[in-house]
């Protein structure tokens, strides 16, 4: 009980921050939009692409030290915190930027294409991840003491709505503006709940001692 007692206090502290990420992706990318439009540079879905293929693996770099770091600090075990690491963010990262925005997508009347980057481009996605794992390791005693999971848990969720956005609009919604109310909703569950899972939940939830966990 006192592990998730202990988690739901953390999902309290990160939720509020998590929501103005999620609005700061989308101002961000509608700026984008605009400006894109309005110069009428090329394909703006081709464009939007080649951006999706920065952020996505920035979400997974930024998921990767934050979960890792949480299970490393509160369980030194290197072989499980390894896998926690690995899952937490390549596998949540996957269903936050991708499955949840083409399903959002098709559920909002746009016609999807499923883009997988781990398969189709792994040599983007896993330079990102492992360095992300080293991080990870070396976080706890410095930057994730104090307010550095914070720092790292905002970062993530900032650059996993953008790239959730991103993804929307270059394999499929094009005119997502005209829809930003029903986007606003899926982007809050497809960055929120899979990054406060991944930070938070799932490598607290495979700590054997929760009653050595740290507060932040």
């Amino acid at each position: 009980m006192e592990k998730y007692r202990y988690i739901g206090k953390e999902l309290q502290h990160h939720l509020p921050f998590s929501i103005f990420s999620v609005a700061a992706g989308l101002i961000i990318v509608g700026i984008l939009t605009f400006i894109t439009e309005l110069a009428g540079i090329g394909n703006p879905s081709a464009n939007f692409e080649e951006l999706f293929h920065i952020f996505h693996p920035l979400h997974i770099l930024f998921s990767a030290v934050a979960t890792t770091a949480m299970f490393w600090q509160n369980e030194r075990n290197f072989i499980k915190a390894l896998f926690i690491g690995i899952i937490g963010s390549l596998g949540i990262c996957g269903i936050s930027d991708i499955f949840i925005p083409y399903i959002a997508g098709i559920l909002l009347g746009a016609k999807m294409e499923l883009h997988i980057c781990v398969i189709q481009h792994s040599q983007i996605v896993l330079p990102f991840l492992a360095l992300g794992l080293v991080a990870g390791f070396l976080a706890p005693g410095n930057i994730e003491k104090a307010h550095g999971v914070v720092f790292s848990h905002s970062s993530h969720v900032f650059v996993s709505a953008a790239a959730s956005i991103m993804y929307l609009v270059s394999f499929g919604m094009v005119h997502w503006i005209h829809q930003i109310g029903g986007i606003l909703v899926f982007m809050v569950l497809a960055v929120v709940i899979p990054c406060c899972t991944s930070d938070i939940v799932f490598p607290l939830l495979c700590i054997k001692n929760p009653e050595h966990t740290h507060q932040h």
